[in-house]
């Protein structure tokens, strides 16, 4: 049995991300013969059962309660808008296009914290931005393959940036699984309204792919959010690149596909600038925390 928490905490997102790559997987499978909306419907509700197990045995009603409704509402707004953008991209692009362009969004959540919660953010940090941008643009490849399904799976990566955001403030007061456990049901809600329009009755074989789609992603989110309170989001967070290998290996295997030198490039882009990112960010938290360690003890001294 593994002891150290660091190992096992890469291990487990390493499982999450390959989770959340299967749930792609079985999104492109369904194919555009369903609706996004409707995948996403069924998708919470089931994630939501699955979830239940878990909430209650972390203590049930008791972690259910939150100080922060509206949060939780926004949060849940711009994920749901961020899966629909996301499912509508994959069943038109290849797994490994998308993955890798959703690998800028530690890029959009930095941008974001820089204006909404005013975060500093150095020289360094804004070069490495605009390069992983660079390799966003690149992934992308305007000069030749591009469509306009491209851009849908940027504006969904800027959706889950958002999302990312929310639960960094969200998660200082609520339970990890209230905050998936609201997401799940508030989604739910949101993507019921359309159903009317959108919902076509799906098949046995349809029917399984579904439910795995709502298994996977849920469990992939327990497992994510297992792996970052075992260990430090400075060592597991970087283990979530291993989605372009995932996603790559599920292209190769069903489809026969192999990734264009545009897109590999436009990873390695990506990826670099984000390891970047995470590696200074770590520094930028290791010096606050030593400033603030100092004045508390500063403080005590005093007294």
């Amino acid at each position: 049995m593994i002891q150290n928490k660091s190992t096992q905490g890469i291990l487990l997102m390493v499982a999450a991300v390959a989770l959340l790559t299967l749930m792609s997987v079985l999104v492109k499978v369904i194919g555009p013969d369903y609706h996004p909306t409707q995948i996403t419907f069924v998708r919470n509700l089931i994630a939501m059962a699955v979830i239940l197990p878990f909430i209650y045995r972390a203590g049930g009603l008791a972690i259910m309660k939150t100080r922060r409704p509206g949060l939780h509402l926004t949060r849940s707004l711009a994920g749901t808008a961020g899966n629909i953008l996301y499912f509508f991209a994959f069943q038109y692009m290849t797994v490994g296009d998308v993955v890798v362009i959703s690998q800028a969004v530690p890029l959009f959540v930095t941008i974001l914290a820089v204006l909404f919660l005013g975060e500093q953010v150095g020289v360094r940090r804004w070069l490495s931005i605009l390069v992983g941008f660079a390799g966003v643009i690149i992934a992308i490849n305007p000069a030749g393959n591009f469509t306009a399904i491209s851009l849908i799976a940027v504006l969904a990566t800027g959706c889950w940036a958002t999302t990312l955001l929310l639960m960094r403030r969200l998660g200082t007061t609520e339970s990890p699984y209230a905050v998936a456990f609201y997401f799940m049901l508030i989604g739910s809600i949101i993507t019921a309204c359309f159903q009317p329009w959108v919902w076509r009755t799906p098949s046995p074989d349809i029917m399984l792919l579904l439910l795995g789609i709502g298994i996977s992603g849920a469990l992939g989110q327990i497992l994510m959010t297992t792996a970052l309170k075992l260990a430090k989001a400075s060592v597991v967070s970087p283990f979530s690149y291993t989605g372009i290998l995932w996603a790559v290996g599920f292209d190769l295997i069903i489809w026969n596909v192999i990734p264009a030198w545009t897109t590999v490039l436009g990873a390695v882009i990506i990826s670099a600038s984000g390891l970047y990112i995470f590696h200074r960010e770590s520094i930028a938290r290791a010096i606050s925390d030593e400033d603030r360690e100092g004045k508390t003890n500063a403080e005590q001294k005093g007294r």
